[in-house]
């Protein structure tokens, strides 16, 4: 029998790292969604195939992925065995929105040595007291990511065209807890809410209600590992109840939002099956 997926998050208090996430995952797929921040990930065991930008990908070992935020991408395992997987959602303030589109192109970066420097980065924030450590080891992360990024930065830029699709999803963020309707989106924008669903398909690979749903898991990740209890975060994040909440986000993760807020890594050593030799 497999063995049932096992997910710890928590927010460090080391500035430039929004979330940590290590999970094992033997069937669960996740759909298309996005993320506000940059995607850190290594895998330890197993492998992972997922689609960004219209593109499939997969991280076979010994290899760093970085998705970029805003991207929409999936998950799923590439084998029967699943994958056990660490996970950094980095802000914009590590990686700035240059590199979105070098990483877009070439997301899976083989290098030991920023392997290891992310290997180590987990283990830091997995020790409370480490933060100072935990910043060091990011920060050198971070001029490694550069160095690999910058030059791809002489490619053409894509161009940045403000469509009603790029329009739709301001809108989308803007109102993110309270919503709006499709007719509401398409008087705003001045396009037929036909046109508008369409649009924003095509521009961003994946449909507007998908986008704000990813949007809002996303926030009630943050509200849940900040403490705040479960009952409150379905009406912060937008959603209707907490039942609606649940089916979202064990949807996309895998777990219920109970079970995600009470996966916290214990305040010793991290585990040794976490740290890389």
């Amino acid at each position: 029998m497999p063995r049932p997926q096992e997910v710890t998050a928590w927010r460090p208090r080391v500035p430039g790292v929004e979330e940590v996430l290590h999970a094992r995952f033997t069937e669960h797929a996740y759909p298309m969604h996005v993320h506000d921040a940059w995607t850190l990930l290594i895998v330890d065991d197993g492998a992972v195939r997922y689609d960004l930008d219209r593109h499939e990908r997969g991280t076979p070992h010994d290899t760093v992925s970085l998705l970029p935020p805003q991207v929409p991408h999936n998950g799923s395992p590439a084998t029967a065995h699943g994958f056990r997987k660490r996970v950094l959602y980095l802000a914009t303030t590590v990686l700035d929105d240059r590199f979105v589109g070098p990483a877009v192109d070439a997301p899976d970066i083989a290098d030991p040595l920023l392997r290891h420097r992310v290997g180590q980065l987990h283990t830091a924030l997995a020790r409370p007291g480490d933060e100072l450590e935990a910043e060091s080891r990011l920060a050198l992360i971070g001029d490694r990511l550069r160095a690999h990024l910058r030059p791809r930065l002489a490619a053409p830029p894509r161009r940045p065209t403000r469509t009603v699709a790029h329009r739709l999803r301001d809108l989308l963020d803007a109102r993110l807890p309270h919503g709006l309707t499709l007719g509401e989106a398409a008087a705003l924008v001045h396009a037929h809410p036909s046109h508008l669903v369409r649009a924003f398909s095509a521009a961003f690979g994946i449909a507007p209600h998908q986008y704000l749903m990813a949007r809002r898991v996303d926030r009630a990740r943050r509200l849940l590992l900040d403490g705040h209890p479960v009952t409150e975060v379905a009406a912060a994040a937008g959603f209707y109840d907490q039942a609606h909440l649940t089916r979202h986000f064990k949807r996309l993760l895998g777990v219920t939002p109970g079970r995600y807020a009470g996966r916290r890594p214990p305040g010793g050593p991290a585990p040794d099956d976490w740290t890389l030799p």
